[in-house]
């Protein structure tokens, strides 16, 4: 899971700590609690302002008449939009407090469906939304369970989701029957299943069992009969990615990394028993691909060491398409429209939110149809990242491993406070895309922004991919260790002050890096961490749970146990001593609030300073404007404090 970039924060003080915990100063404001955040200036909110303001969008996709649906912000949160003509309005089309999740327009029809939870719960239920009548329709049960990845049949008329609705534990496959309203289960072996295809003539479907980032399991599902046929992988374990019919209904498309360290896209032929791979030559990850309705062609994207690349081929006979030059950046979401003679696809950059560029496959142009606001700043100062590698422990065919990382460097000589920023997951992957926070932080406090891609990462390989998991956790603390190293020897960056913060698995390492390495980091700022392994397994949302273990280890095997209770930085909580920032969503299902309380109380009770920020109204992360603002602002004034102006 990726952590979104919102939780990247900013701050730093001196450490002061008393010999007993420290008075709790406690605001109740809405739906926001606070301990021990000071009053943040209203100058430092209003320089905050305008970097707080800018908005990107993003492709959602097309409908029958040729325009678009994005994802943007106007308000509160994201909702859906229509763009009927390149740089034409956004038309807001729905106005809920909650941010929508899954926005995805039916093929030939004139509306689309879309996902919402309450309060950043992620018991997303779902929704049809008619353009025709503006009206709404609720999907799902409505109750507290989890409806994710919609997917449509070629011709509309059905739709095809995972949900927890059974037993709130495993993902089930649903239908439903648009014309007559009828959903029904029709797959329920356990597990997390996904719908990935449906056969052209919607009688069939293509289906995987999800056990973890690194091993999936394919399949085909018989809608009539409920006939479940596996198929085979090769190498016996592998994981998958996108998997389509192609559009004879015959062979498919796919993505996997079968006895290959990266995910490629591949075409069976089950005539020949064939499998071509398609993007063979390039030793990167391609993460998703698209095929045309008119089935002429097929796009995908690849992951080039943090850059994203867009490919097109012709079907079937699998030929490059020449295309125009795209800006360099991150690739988010594309799809053709329903003639197949263009492709819509989202842009970002470091120095450049989100927008939508369509690519006119005929005329091989690129036309922007979105321009989203950057709050009056001027974008000639947003600096981009160099991307270095740093040595860190251990080796690889007798060389030192390295590990990459995005370097964020303000205009000047230094020596330059530091900001680490470790992304959650672990299996993600820091990307050069825009940020606002991270542009004040260079421009207007002249701190440098270090963002690795720890082992662990996605984007690698599997073995880099795997290098953390179980009884490894703490190889990636290392990294951090060794990243400290790398800033020691920059001349321009200040080695005394290096502050780190991140979410969610970031959030734990921020922890555990504090706890490693207390009196080389000033400060930390921990957002919906995990402080203890063994307490957040036995408290996450019973759906997450095994795929958790799988990634962090069984909590059941005695071994296992024992050392998540000797690396939890709850247990090591005696060696911080340098001031913490904890925040906190109470409706988060992934990492439950008690983990911020707990090591909020156990901090303290050594004396130390902790700010601690808990919202009522969100979950696994900051979602709405006025929550992420305020968390921003008080971050950027704990840096002030405890690492820009620290002694």
């Amino acid at each position: 899971m990726r952590f979104t970039p919102l939780i990247l924060s900013l701050a730093l003080v001196a450490p002061v700590f008393a010999a007993t915990p420290p008075a709790v100063v406690r605001e109740d404001v809405g739906n926001r609690v606070s301990e021990n955040v000071p009053a943040v200036p209203a100058e430092l909110v209003e320089r905050l302002s305008r970097y707080q303001n800018t908005r990107g969008a993003s492709f959602n996709g097309w409908l029958p008449d040729g325009s678009l649906v994005i994802s943007t912000r106007f308000g509160e949160t994201n909702q859906a939009h229509r763009v009927r003509m390149p740089m034409g309005a956004r038309e807001q089309l729905t106005f809920y407090p909650e941010p929508l999740s899954a926005v995805s327009p039916a093929p030939g029809k004139n509306g689309f469906v879309f996902g919402k939870d309450v309060g950043g719960s992620e018991f997303w239920q779902l929704h049809w939304f008619d353009l025709d009548t503006r009206a709404v329709t609720m999907l799902t049960d409505g109750k507290r369970s989890q409806n994710s990845a919609p997917l449509w049949s070629e011709d509309g008329r059905q739709l095809a989701w995972s949900s927890t609705a059974r037993n709130g534990t495993d993902y089930d496959l649903w239908i439903r029957d648009m014309a007559t309203g009828e959903s029904r289960m029709v797959l329920s072996e356990g597990g997390l299943w996904n719908a990935t295809g449906f056969s052209p003539d919607g009688g069939k479907l293509l289906v995987t069992r999800y056990v973890s980032i690194n091993e999936s399991y394919p399949g085909e599902l018989d809608l009539a009969t409920g006939k479940l046929e596996m198929f085979p992988v090769d190498g016996g374990r592998a994981a998958f990615g996108g998997f389509q019919y192609a559009p004879d209904g015959k062979g498919v498309y796919f993505i996997s990394d079968e006895e290959r360290q990266f995910r490629t896209l591949r075409f069976h032929d089950p005539e020949s028993g064939r499998t071509e791979l398609l993007s063979g030559n390039i030793p990167w990850d391609v993460e998703g691909f698209d095929i045309s309705a008119d089935g002429k062609h097929l796009a995908f994207s690849t992951n080039e060491d943090g850059i994203g690349k867009l490919h097109v081929i012709t079907l079937p006979g699998h030929q490059p398409v020449a295309l125009p030059e795209l800006p360099v950046g991150v690739i988010g979401s594309f799809g053709f429209s329903p003639d197949g003679q263009r492709l819509a696809v989202t842009l970002n950059s470091a120095t450049s939110p989100s927008d939508v560029h369509v690519v006119e496959l005929g005329s091989q142009r690129l036309v922007q149809w979105t321009a989203s606001e950057v709050g009056g700043l001027d974008v000639a100062k947003f600096r981009a990242p160099t991307l270095v590698r740093y040595e860190t422990f251990d080796q690889v065919d007798g060389k030192p491993r390295t590990i990459p990382a995005f370097y964020y460097r303000p205009a000047g000589d230094g020596p330059f406070p530091v900001v680490i920023s470790i992304h959650g997951g672990p299996e993600a992957q820091s990307l050069p895309s825009f940020n606002p926070t991270v542009q004040f932080m260079l421009e207007e406090l002249k701190v440098a922004v270090l963002v690795p891609n720890v082992r662990g990462s996605a984007g690698y390989g599997k073995d880099y991919l795997q290098l953390d998991n179980g009884m490894l956790r703490e190889d990636s603390v290392k990294d951090i260790g060794a990243l400290l190293d790398w800033i020691a020897k920059q001349p321009e960056l200040d080695a005394n002050r290096v502050g780190v913060s991140g979410g969610s698995y970031g959030g734990y390492m921020v922890l555990a890096s504090m706890t490693h390495y207390n009196e080389r980091i000033r400060a930390g700022i921990d957002v919906v961490g995990i402080s203890d392994f063994g307490t957040f397994l036995a408290n996450t949302e019973s759906y997450r749970r095994d795929l958790r273990r799988a990634e962090y280890g069984d909590e059941r095997i005695p071994e296992m146990k024992a050392f998540h209770d000797r690396i939890a930085p709850l247990n090591n909580a005696h060696k911080i001593t340098r001031p913490l920032f904890v925040a906190q969503g109470l409706n988060d299902p992934r990492v439950p609030w008690t983990e911020a309380e707990q090591i909020v109380k156990a901090v303290r009770g050594n004396g130390g300073d902790v700010w601690y920020l808990l919202y009522k109204d969100e979950g696994h992360g900051f979602r709405k404007k006025t929550n992420s603002d305020y968390f921003g602002a008080a971050s950027v004034l704990f840096w002030q404090q405890h690492l820009i102006n620290a002694k």
